[in-house]
């Protein structure tokens, strides 16, 4: 199998305190891999460091072949566009364009035409359910709405790595389980991803494998 993530002896310290002491991890294609822990043991900031967001104090971090360590800041920008599609507990969405728009803006910031971005966003839209929701802003939009935009956004450049970090935590039952499903669909035809979550009920559902972490190290 391809090794997606690769993480040796990966340390991150804020001052004097360490968030990671020592994280080793590998994520392989096709894997679906949930992060749990209480609040402050690290998840985040792992997620952080693969999404090259920021940099570990020491250790490897690899993502699809790429040593983000020797990236400079313009490298992870570009690496980020090309390779990963991040999903975010609040969405993210830019309220002053409508939804089309905001998924279309990824692959635009990658060069592709403006036609081309709206016709690939549109066939998001239709896989995902949310074609006639198109044009609408992001205030009028449902939370389950938002996040399938939000999703259709991560996966517009083909990302090799699919990151969720809290995916349902901002909503409620009815559409934390249409996302739910939608990520356990996504995986099922070959997306590899990588969830943060304090939901063990996502872990047990869309992951293939879970990971607990706690004082800033894989404990299980």
């Amino acid at each position: 199998m391809t090794t997606v993530v690769r993480l040796d002896g990966v340390r991150k310290e804020y001052g004097e305190t360490a968030a990671l002491d020592g994280v080793s991890l590998r994520i392989e294609a096709g894997e679906a891999v949930a992060v749990m822990g209480p609040s402050g043991c690290g998840k985040s900031t792992m997620l952080n460091l693969i999404a090259g967001l920021d940099r570990p104090t020491a250790g490897l971090v690899e993502v699809h072949d790429e040593d983000l360590g020797k990236l400079n800041e313009t490298g992870l920008a570009l690496f980020r566009r090309r390779r990963i599609g991040m999903i975010f507990q609040f969405f993210n969405l830019l309220d002053d364009l409508p939804a089309l728009d905001n998924v279309a803006l990824a692959a635009q910031l990658m060069g592709v035409t403006a036609r081309q971005a709206r016709r690939r966003a549109l066939e998001l839209f239709d896989e995902l359910g949310i074609a006639d929701r198109r044009n609408a802003y992001p205030a009028t939009l449902s939370g389950g709405e938002r996040q399938r935009v939000a999703v259709a956004r991560a996966l517009m450049n083909r990302p090799a790595l699919l990151l969720a970090d809290e995916p349902t935590g901002a909503l409620d039952s009815r559409s934390g389980e249409q996302v739910m499903d939608l990520l356990l669909d996504l995986n099922q035809i070959g997306q590899t991803l990588l969830l943060v979550t304090h939901d063990r009920q996502l872990a047990e559902k869309c992951a293939t494998r879970v990971v607990e972490m706690a004082d800033g190290r894989v404990v299980v």
